[in-house]
């Protein structure tokens, strides 16, 4: 099966050879079906930066179109909540996202917390997600994945919605072609 993103080129996202020169890997932050995803220090400026690598970016369709969708509703959903999307590049046939670091995500605050995160706090973060989901439905994007592993918190406890690879754009029309199970059971909402 072939898929066509009717926005994006794979080939238009700058092949910068030895981009990632530019950056000393600090860790692994994360893995996943898609590739993994880098602690990085940008050598120039000093940022801490996290880097998402895509395996088998230009051989795996699906992968690749993934990617592209990604990599388009990112560059629209600019909001405080959103993880930022920095840059994208290609380095020999991987395609790379360049996002802000975020020290921890939802999942691993409750592990630290076993009696659970105070109320004052709660609210913080279900206010700061309904935003992020707000602004998304504004621009007819649903999450479609939303779980604390998703949900990103800063250090300043700003918490930051990521991980866009199953959300679809609605605005693309009723013939668009959706993935029927997604989402982590445990977290999946009854519509779906």
């Amino acid at each position: 099966m072939h898929l066509t993103h009717p926005t994006f080129d794979f080939m238009k996202i700058p092949d910068i050879g030895d981009v990632m020169n530019k950056f000393e890997v600090l860790g692994i932050v994360g893995e996943g079906a898609y590739g993994v995803v880098l602690k990085c220090r940008q050598k120039e400026t000093n940022e801490i930066v996290a880097i998402k690598k895509f395996k088998d970016s230009e051989e795996n369709e699906e992968v690749k179109e993934t990617t592209l969708r990604e990599l388009k509703m990112l560059r629209t959903l600019k909001q405080e909540n959103i993880v930022e999307l920095k840059e994208a590049f290609r380095r020999r046939g991987k395609l790379y996202l360049v996002f802000e670091y975020v020290e921890k995500n939802m999942l691993e605050l409750l592990e630290e917390l076993p009696t659970g995160v105070p109320t004052d706090k709660v609210r913080s973060y279900i206010f700061q997600l309904i935003k992020a989901i707000h602004w998304c439905h504004k621009h007819d994007i649903v999450h479609r994945d939303i779980k604390p592993e998703n949900l990103l918190i800063s250090s300043n406890d700003v918490l930051k919605l990521c991980d866009f690879g199953f959300a679809r754009n609605l605005s693309e029309g009723t013939d668009a072609n959706y993935t029927e199970y997604v989402a982590t059971r445990w977290y999946r909402s009854p519509e779906l």
